[in-house]
């Protein structure tokens, strides 16, 4: 197993809990889980059961409940970001325990940092022992107002806070400012116009991130005079998610001012445009224990000490190394990851070895920020060429599964901007990402049905039949039967509209071929399919279609391969009993143009690939009966030797899953059969009983079949 898709056995476990939640608790009066028989959990692993339900988007009022037993599930860091938890829950969850740490960002609910705040006071442990608490994205109050709930000072305890983006004002920073231990603070977009607070905590803050303070009244002279007082601040964030030009010229003067913040060890810039390389290398060469520097978009970063590497790590857009810093680092920056997007677009643009690791920095971005156009578009074109041909080959299968996600929920999200579906078709037609890589293609598959109903775009249609081509043949007839008739019906008018569309033109091209071989696949084994495509008039379509592409034998292969599967349904085979249709048919067994080898069956010779990817083998069975021709027969075991011997471990299971064994004994045994008939079946048995019970490392347990193409 690749590397990314290897997973702990705790995390293995874990997630099964989360799969099976409702099987393993019980309801109580409220409406909230509790776990049956509930072990007592090691601390450490209560903490990453709640980490997971937040994860897996599972955390809410129902299964927050879990962790009222405080005797079995003794919560320290309770990650909850994302998550629908009410305040309610909150307070009867997660408020009792003796909670160390608190990430509380970006709730899907009604709850507010007041809530938060007052709940946790009234716990004597969280007053004294939180020291970490992140509510970024949360509203202060509610519309009504709850004026003088919020008092950030009764955490005596809080050594780290985030209220970043949230509407915190100059009154809460001034409280906020009054924690005796406070350490780590960030206010980024809040609505905070003066810093003067800071002052009261001079003397032990380390870190501050003020990003994207647009509503800073501060002259440039005051800020930098309050910067100038923090003297112990090793960590400082000033960076500006409009991306304007520095007119005040704020970082120009800080970076030149005499002596200010000499243990800084980290400065994040970025976005202020105007920025001089002699002024950053000479304010980083003054502070040799400096390791990292953000100048994304502000013109700097190409001077040799920041383009060398070494201890310093920057965030800029000079080389690959750099924009990768900063992908990493403002992956939840929209504007900021929009702009490192941009340049790393071109640095990728003929990269010739796999990078996993920049592909998984491109997933997270895009994972943070799902709802905008402007960054799945250009995230998307560069999922496109790290994924290219043999660099799909070198991605690990569990990352691959997380972007053909994302790339699945961007074609959702945009379904009218067809210069993103394009990128995302792009990465898709690919054969390893489609035959290879797990994901659901049953919700794939209808996805790339509506780009078809809703796009007329040439290039466009061509990419998406071709994908369709491939998923129907992965689909169970159970999951095809469960489209649904109604959509069903407009899918398989859809790609007949298209094959007429080409047909009309008389051309033989990809999208042809492709739309006849996902109407092949889409009707195999599945009579409602069937039903659908003589509803649509398909019989006489067809008919015209052999006639017109005669000499085109891949055509031929996939219009016969069609027709074959409507007259594998009993009741619908007197819909085949056209007199142009029967007599067509009688030429090409009379001068096949489908190249159909008949001299001796014994001798036919066997494709070197797979031509055709069965879902079953039932079709067979019914040719296999004691009392049919031996004629019969022979081709039938032929058909079934041929496809066990190149795919042994999808064949050779579906065989004995079915019951054809016991079909093949039957046919072997009986005293009529032909020798040469029980030749074949006693071979089909060797290689069934073979595969069964021989060394599995002779058989590979996940060799992709091929699609009919």
């Amino acid at each position: 197993m690749d590397k990314e898709g290897i997973s702990s056995l705790t995390n293995i476990c874990m997630t099964w809990i989360c799969q099976n939640v409702e099987v393993l608790c019980v309801s109580q009066k409220d409406g909230s889980l509790q776990i049956r028989h509930c072990p007592l959990f090691p601390q450490e692993l209560a903490d990453q059961l709640l980490h997971k339900l937040a994860d897996e988007g599972l955390l809410d009022d129902k299964t927050v409940g879990i962790f009222q037993n405080l005797e079995a599930l003794r919560l320290r860091q309770a990650f909850i970001r994302s998550s629908r938890v009410s305040a309610e829950a909150f307070r009867l969850s997660l408020c009792p325990h003796k909670l160390q740490e608190l990430n509380a960002s970006h709730i899907h609910s009604d709850i507010t940092i007041s809530d938060i705040l007052h709940n946790l006071s009234s716990n004597k442990h969280c007053r004294q022992g939180l020291h970490s608490l992140l509510m970024n994205g949360l509203n202060l109050y509610r519309e009504t107002g709850e004026i003088g709930q919020a008092r950030f000072s009764a955490l005596r305890g809080l050594k780290n806070l985030s209220v970043a983006w949230t509407d915190l004002d100059d009154t809460g920073l001034e409280d906020i400012c009054s924690l005796p231990m406070l350490e780590c603070l960030d206010v980024s977009g809040a609505n905070i116009t003066d810093l003067t607070p800071l002052l009261n905590c001079q003397s032990r803050l380390r870190s501050l991130t003020v990003h994207g303070l647009q509503k800073l009244e501060m002259s440039t002279a005051s800020l930098l005079s309050v910067l100038d007082k923090l003297r112990v601040l090793r960590h400082l964030d000033i960076s500006n998610d409009r991306l304007v030009t520095d007119v005040d010229n704020l970082v120009q003067q800080l970076l030149e001012r005499p002596g200010i913040l000499p243990h800084l060890v980290s400065l994040d810039v970025s976005g202020w445009r105007g920025v001089g390389d002699a002024a950053v290398q000479a304010f980083v060469e003054a502070r040799p224990g400096m390791t990292f520097i953000g100048l994304l978009a502000t013109g700097a970063g190409g001077s040799e000490l920041m383009s060398t590497g070494g201890n310093l790590k920057v965030a800029g857009e000079a080389n690959l190394t750099q924009v990768c810093e900063a992908l990493r680092r403002y992956s939840e920056q929209e504007s900021l990851l929009r702009e490192v997007l941009v340049h790393l677009y071109k640095y990728t643009s003929e990269i010739e070895r796999s990078q996993p690791d920049i592909l998984k920095l491109v997933s997270d971005g895009m994972q943070h920020h799902t709802d905008s156009l402007h960054v799945q578009l250009v995230a998307t074109a560069c999922v496109f060429n790290l994924t290219t041909l043999e660099l799909v080959q070198g991605m690990p299968l569990h990352l691959l599964e997380t972007v053909v996600q994302q790339l699945l929920t961007a074609v959702k999200n945009f379904p009218n901007y067809e210069q993103l579906q394009k990128n995302c078709l792009l990465t898709l037609c690919s054969d390893h990402i489609l035959q290879v890589v797990p994901f659901d293609r049953y919700e794939a598959t209808k996805l790339m049905m509506m780009l078809l109903e809703n796009h007329e775009d040439q290039t466009l249609q061509r990419m998406a039949v071709a994908v369709v081509s491939i998923l129907v043949a992965k689909l169970s007839t159970e999951e095809i039967s469960e489209l649904g008739a109604e959509a069903f019906i407009m899918k398989l008018q859809q790609l007949l509209s298209i094959v007429q569309q080409k047909a009309t033109l008389g051309v033989v091209d990809s999208t042809l071929k492709f739309a006849l071989s996902a109407l092949w696949n889409l009707t195999d084994e599945t009579p409602t399919a069937c039903r659908h495509f003589i509803q649509c008039k398909g019989v006489e379509l067809y008919m015209e279609l052999l006639e017109s592409y005669f000499s085109e034998s891949s055509i031929q292969q996939k219009l016969l391969g069609l027709l074959n599967n409507v007259a594998e349904v009993k009741e619908l085979r007197v819909e085949l009993q056209d007199e142009d249709l029967v007599e067509h048919l009688l030429t090409l067994l009379i001068n096949p143009a489908v190249d159909v080898e008949h001299s001796s069956i014994l001798t036919w010779s066997y494709p070197q690939r797979e031509m055709v990817s069965y879902r079953t083998l039932q079709p067979f069975y019914q040719l296999l009966q004691v009392s049919e021709y031996s004629g019969v027969q022979l081709w039938a075991l032929w058909a079934v030797q041929l496809v066990c011997s190149q795919n042994a471990a999808q064949y050779c299971s579906i065989l004995h899953t079915e019951g054809g064994t016991d079909i093949l004994k039957v046919l072997s045994s009986h005293l009529d059969t032909h020798s040469d008939i029980k030749s074949l079946a006693d071979n089909i048995l060797t290689m069934l009983e073979q595969h069964l019970v021989g060394p599995e490392s002779k058989h590979p347990a996940n060799f992709p079949g091929v699609s009919k193409s």
